[in-house]
């Protein structure tokens, strides 16, 4: 797990190479299906993770919840999602998995990113792979991810 400093806008293609690197460090002894995601935050870091399986199967981790969790724990002042890239090492789109879309929406993740069969960058609109969604604003009209001290 990673974590950069702010710097220009990084391009797909950066993304998704940083979500390459990620995947080549997966724990992914059972499945055999390695994956990484690199997600932009608001403040402009790019914040990286792997899959981690374990043996009792529900105690995995997938990439991009892991991600998110690093971006967390990074003390990120805005932990807004501004894109997420998604690689799986099999050579085709790495679509998140439901409760990633989930863990993404909590954070106002704008765009993700996954590969082509050919290598080229896909970009998706979040709303379309988790329409209608729940999310922060549901339980309270103004949303806040901002870091507080308590």
């Amino acid at each position: 797990m990673t974590t950069s400093p702010p710097c220009s806008r990084p391009t797909a293609d950066q993304l998704l190479e940083a979500a390459r690197t990620a995947a080549s460090r997966a724990y992914a002894p059972y499945s055999s299906f390695p994956v990484g995601a690199a997600l932009l935050t608001g403040g402009g870091r790019v914040v990286t993770c792997c899959n981690v399986e374990n043996a009792a199967y529900p105690l995995g981790l997938c990439a991009e919840r892991g991600a998110v969790s690093t971006m967390v724990a990074a003390d990120e002042t805005d932990r807004t999602i501004a894109a997420v890239a998604i690689v799986g090492l099999r050579g085709a789109p790495c679509y998140p998995c439901g409760g990633c879309r989930q863990v993404l929406r909590e954070f106002g993740c704008i765009d993700v990113i996954v590969e082509s069969e050919d290598g080229t960058p896909i970009s998706i609109p979040f709303e379309t792979l988790l329409p209608h969604s729940f999310g922060p604003e549901s339980l309270n009209p103004t949303p806040t991810h901002e870091n507080k001290d308590n």
